[in-house]
């Protein structure tokens, strides 16, 4: 039996059909006891057929071995961009993590195929050998198992102490209609309950605290005078002109999110997108007829929705309070105003944030805008640029500033596109880190539309979908049995998240100034949004020099 094999690190994107570089020399498999240790494997038969991977060690029931699978891209970017992809162009490129269900995978001859392997928290502190054993099914009718084979002989590592938990505002736009329209369930039946409530299970256990909240129908990518499936978890009724609420399903949300590790909530947006100019849909029974009440037809400074508002707002805070969760709690009022006319957007989002302003006291405002304006003039509490417009926010100061990308914004900055290197996704921790970022926002976590919400996509076969596609519009597949598959590109992000909190741990022991140092140390020009070093081996060296000094002082 003829094979290939090479270990490698997390951040290796594999193609089939190119010899992939392996694990740098003196990088060592280690991560603390309450964080992910993930590594690869790639593997090439000669004449080709089904592979199987075991692993042998005494933390077997923490090791979990999945094939990594490409999905087919028929367009990699902008045509304005810069050179920092692993490849250009349509092809087939490693995305989805595919639980072994019986443990093989089919493996043509002459090609590259990777299995993604972690170790989760759980075993004790202590370095763990780790066999890597491969066995094949010869050719022939039947198949006949050979012999296993010990293709690779590591250890990992369990360093002896935890890293500090999460704390980074960190949210991936939650589409929980991209979920009952997949599925084919209706919105809000026990079945979809379930749906959603597995994904969010899975977000939380990759570092996303934040969750976007449906109390309307979310006002987002949406064509003008186009509908998103009804997604609204307040229930409006309107009797001889009075409003009337209930929170039945909202009060059911937050308790799911909240027995699944949510920490915090942000409230759809009560205005459209770029422009807050119009109502998002709302559905209401109205003298016992259910119908939409408002939408794109309705001024959002007019005094209809004014009226609808003030009451909607007020009962809404006084159910939140109730719950004790005001202080975890943020409203969005639009998206990205300003990215067309800024002066009329602003007079706009401002007049808009004047009305609702005596309703939410006490509550936080966020939003993405990338103009400083709107933060200058007090329209926003947390404003959210985009990288590539972060550093006006910089340079103003801004305290307890937030950032955000989606797959439109490349230039130069970290992104997590299918086409781009994983060391450009996890490079985003050394630099929230390094410039006291608060929060996070990237909008797609699971959004299976296309662009604008035309009509819904399989993202198996169409991982891109326009303006924001090329993978940024989903970190999950929707999978069998209701349940997500991962990508590469959220355990990445879960990665760049414990390189924050290792960050944040060793200042705990040192200071801001020698964390600093250590990212910068040896670089001909330090560490920003925009200017950092392209080499896994950057990433993977710092983290290890980090664990280390953490080490020495614990």
């Amino acid at each position: 039996m003829k094979i290939e094999y090479k270990l490698l690190s997390s951040l290796a994107k594999v193609f089939t059909d190119e010899e992939p570089t392996a694990l740098p020399e003196g990088i060592k498999l280690s991560g603390f006891m309450n964080e992910t240790v993930s590594f690869q494997l790639a593997v090439k038969t000669k004449h080709g057929g089904m592979v199987r991977l075991k692993a042998e060690s005494q933390i077997n029931e923490y090791i979990n071995i999945r094939a990594v699978r490409a999905i087919p891209v028929t367009s990699h970017g902008f045509s304005e961009e810069d050179d920092y992809y692993v490849r250009k162009g349509p092809g087939l490129y490693p995305d989805r993590l595919e639980k072994l269900r019986h443990g093989w995978i089919y493996a043509p001859g002459g090609e590259w195929h990777t299995y993604w392997i972690d170790v989760e928290p759980g075993a004790a502190a202590g370095v763990y050998p780790v066999k890597l054993i491969i066995t094949m099914l010869e050719p022939g009718l039947y198949g006949k198992e050979s012999k296993p084979i010990e293709v690779v002989s590591t250890s990992v590592e369990i360093l002896g102490a935890e890293l500090p938990k999460q704390e980074l505002r960190h949210t991936k736009w939650f589409h929980a209609d991209c979920l009952a329209e997949y599925y084919d369930v209706d919105m809000f039946s026990e079945r979809h309950w379930q749906i959603c409530e597995d994904f969010i299970k899975t977000a939380t256990k990759r570092g996303i605290n934040l969750i976007l909240t449906p109390i309307l129908t979310p006002a987002l990518d949406t064509m003008v005078g186009g509908e998103r499936l009804t997604t609204q978890l307040v229930d409006v009724t309107v009797t001889k002109g009075k409003y009337s609420f209930g929170f039945e399903k909202l009060d059911r949300w937050i308790k799911m999110c909240l027995r699944n590790d949510v920490e915090y909530f942000e409230f759809a947006h009560l205005v459209t997108q770029w422009g807050a100019k119009h109502a998002p849909k709302v559905m209401a029974t109205v003298d016992g007829q259910y119908k939409r009440i408002f939408g794109w037809e309705t001024d959002s400074l007019g005094e209809d929705y004014k009226a609808f508002m003030g009451p909607f707002l007020t009962e809404l805070t006084s159910f939140l309070r109730g719950l004790g969760l005001t202080d975890r709690c943020y409203f969005h009022i639009s998206d990205e105003p300003g990215l067309i006319n800024m002066e009329e957007d602003l007079a706009q989002y401002t007049a808009f944030k004047d009305i609702i302003s005596p309703y939410i006291k006490g509550f936080k405002t966020i939003d993405a805008l990338s103009n400083l304006k709107f933060y200058q003039n007090g329209a926003v509490d947390r404003p959210i640029p985009s990288l590539e417009h972060v550093q006006p926010f910089l340079d103003a100061k801004v305290k307890g500033l937030w950032v955000y990308y989606t797959g439109g914004h490349e230039k130069n900055v970290s992104n997590l596109s299918i086409a781009m290197p994983s060391s450009r996704n996890r490079i985003l921790g050394l630099q929230l880190y390094k410039y006291d970022i608060e929060g996070f926002l990237h909008w797609g976590y699971n959004y299976y539309n296309s662009w604008l919400s035309v009509e819904p996509i399989n993202p198996y076969t169409s991982a891109d979908v326009g303006l924001f596609g090329f993978g940024g519009t989903h970190q999950v597949y929707p999978g069998p049995d209701g349940k997500p598959e991962e990508t590469l590109r959220l355990m990445v992000s879960a990665q760049f998240l414990y390189d924050l909190r290792a960050l944040k741990l060793l200042e705990s022991l040192t200071d801001k100034d020698f964390v600093v140092g250590l990212i910068d140390e040896g670089l001909t020009e330090p560490v920003t949004f925009t200017q950092y070093p392209r080499e896994d081996e950057y990433i993977l060296g710092l983290r290890q020099r980090v664990n280390t000094e953490i080490m020495k002082r614990i």
